[in-house]
């Protein structure tokens, strides 16, 4: 299924007195069955727009889609049951939650659809964390290093097998091994038939995209939407 940006506008409020524009008119596909790389410098707003493709922030102007689904035209809570239906997040501050384990925070979205814990699940959670190569360990989260906790967020992002995935930074912890472990396993969602869709500095994972976005100054770049 396609997700799209439709000529997208979007304002933050600047402390200042004046507002900044995150996103400036700005439209772009990303098509099921292939790796998008959005990159560009900081502030061109990669961020931004990863955020209003999943609803989290809503554009001021334009539409996001996800086949006939009008994302920012859902009300807040329509919003949360699409994105925990169909898109999984990986955030660059990983939002985990530091009291609970692991596991525990893999399972955090099947808490959210259900009082109990649908059959199958803890097995795919335990097998993800193992995929993900996260060592079995007692205790909470916050005990792990940066690069364990961002393998978490992934792993947590898969749980549901969600046919969208929305990747900020997710190899930016993590040494040259991982990181190329998790660049492979983005394009073999991939070509699993997903829409990946990745904000990424890593050459690892823009070299493998299908496409790549290049953002300046909330806008694309036209000379830079495909890839080799």
């Amino acid at each position: 299924m396609t997700l799209a940006a439709h000529a997208l506008g979007l304002s933050f409020s600047d402390s200042g007195a004046g507002s900044i524009h995150a996103l400036d008119d700005l439209t772009a596909q990303f098509a099921a069955g292939e790796l998008t790389a959005i990159v560009g410098p900081s502030g061109s707003g990669k961020s931004s727009l990863l955020h209003a493709l999943a609803g989290i922030v809503l554009p001021q102007r334009g539409q996001v889609t996800f086949g006939a689904t009008v994302v920012n035209a859902l009300r807040e809570p329509q919003r949360d049951a699409w994105r925990l239906e169909h898109c999984g997040m990986v955030f660059q501050d990983f939002r985990l939650l530091d009291e609970l384990d692991a596991l525990g925070n893999v399972l955090l979205p099947a808490q959210f659809r259900s009082a109990s814990l649908p059959k199958g699940l803890l097995a795919r959670a335990t097998q993800l964390l193992e995929q993900m190569m996260v060592p079995r360990r007692d205790g909470p989260v916050s005990r792990l290093s940066r690069g364990e906790q961002q393998r978490v967020a992934l792993a947590r992002a898969l749980l549901l097998d969600p046919a969208l995935i929305l990747a900020d930074e997710p190899t930016a912890s993590l040494d040259a091994e991982n990181g190329q472990r998790i660049a492979m396993a983005l394009k073999a969602l991939a070509q699993s038939g997903k829409t990946v869709v990745v904000v990424s500095h890593d050459d690892k994972v823009v070299s493998l995209a299908d496409h790549v976005v290049t953002l300046k100054a909330g806008r694309v770049q036209p000379a830079s939407v495909v890839s080799g």
